[in-house]
């Protein structure tokens, strides 16, 4: 039985890897990108490879992830879970800090010894103005790692995976929680939901974790304009929409 996120991402590649998997949007700049489920692992694969190769991240490393909702959010999530790493909201302790424009500042000021920096901009272009010294450009960064993630040890579905609100939750555990909140929701198979979010956690787990274990897809939008909502779900064929807020992994624990 499948039992981590990263599993579950490999079987959907093999399934069906061509299907559309996250389409982002970001309705502040006008941003819309779509990956299917094999670029999708693409880029899983090299960010993972740059958290095992470059920063010696693997099994048991925190990771603290300061991204908005965002779809470059969503595979870092994936890299974390295919080596092991656990993910938090917190630089304290923090082998890694993966960082946005926004809290840029604070985490080139923390004693974190590496730090990732994404621009945010449109296709996942680099930044314009030069980084804080020490502070890594990840568009510069990730494209020199391997499409596909080989010779390492998979993770035990026991590792922690997420650490929110004071409690930890398993590899294992987020793939349950994401069944439960399947069953929630009342989607089938293949559904293809509509993920408003203003909240990083709430969208890797709605946005990421829930379509995984439906062999479904998302829909993941920031900064919404809810007057635009019908059309977007007409043309996007979405089966569902999220209600905002949605839960985060901290409902449940396992």
């Amino acid at each position: 039985m499948v039992t981590t996120p990263y599993e579950l991402l490999r079987h959907e590649l093999q399934r069906d890897g061509s299907r559309p998997f996250v389409t982002y949007y970001d309705d502040a700049t006008g941003e819309r990108v779509e990956l299917s489920v094999a670029t999708f692992d693409n880029w899983v694969a090299k960010t993972a490879g740059l958290l095992r190769d470059d920063l010696a991240a693997d099994a048991g490393a925190r990771v603290a992830l300061l991204l908005p909702p965002h779809w470059q959010a969503l595979v870092w999530a994936g890299a974390c879970w295919a080596v092991g790493a656990c993910l938090t909201d917190s630089i304290d302790d923090a082998a890694a800090v993966v960082t946005g424009p926004d809290s840029l500042e604070d985490a080139a000021a923390s004693d974190v010894d590496d730090v990732i920096a994404h621009s945010l901009r449109p296709m996942g272009a680099r930044f314009a103005d030069p980084l804080p010294i020490g502070v890594l450009d990840y568009a510069v960064e990730v494209p020199g790692h391997a499409d596909e993630l080989v010779a390492y040890v998979p993770p035990s579905a026991d590792e922690p995976a997420l650490e929110a609100g004071g409690a930890v939750h398993t590899l294992g555990g987020l793939v349950e929680h994401a069944r439960e909140r399947a069953k929630q929701l009342g989607i089938g198979p293949e559904a293809r939901l509509l993920v408003p979010a203003s909240d990083v956690r709430a969208a890797v787990v709605d946005a990421f974790l829930v379509p995984l274990v439906v062999s479904g897809s998302a829909v993941l939008v920031q900064n919404e304009e809810t007057a635009g909502r019908d059309n977007r779900t007409a043309a996007e064929r979405v089966t569902t929409v999220v209600p905002t807020p949605a839960p985060t992994a901290d409902d449940h624990e396992h």
